[in-house]
């Protein structure tokens, strides 16, 4: 996964969305070690997904050096609130 973002990035690519499709729509949590590879490896600016549960998983991702986050299930399973959300950003 790394080699190819790197491979884009050298061609002028700047912000990636990552999605693991094996998390997306679980609630399981997200793929922290993958987006922090991906961010200790290349420049680019990492929008996460697949995978949210809660507002402690986008903490962590903010922590990790995320740029961003795709909140779904978790926002319509009412485990994040919009408020909740205002307040992190």
């Amino acid at each position: 996964m790394v080699e190819f973002i790197s491979e884009y990035e050298q061609k002028g690519i700047r912000y990636v969305v990552c999605t693991d499709i094996a998390k997306d729509g679980m609630l399981q949590g997200t793929s922290n070690e993958l987006y922090q590879e991906i961010l200790q490896k290349t420049n680019v600016k990492l929008i996460a997904s697949g995978g949210v549960s809660s507002m402690d998983d986008l903490i962590k991702l903010k922590k990790i050096g995320c740029d961003g986050a795709i909140v779904g299930k978790a926002i319509y399973e009412n485990n994040i609130t919009l408020e909740e959300l205002k307040k992190l950003c």
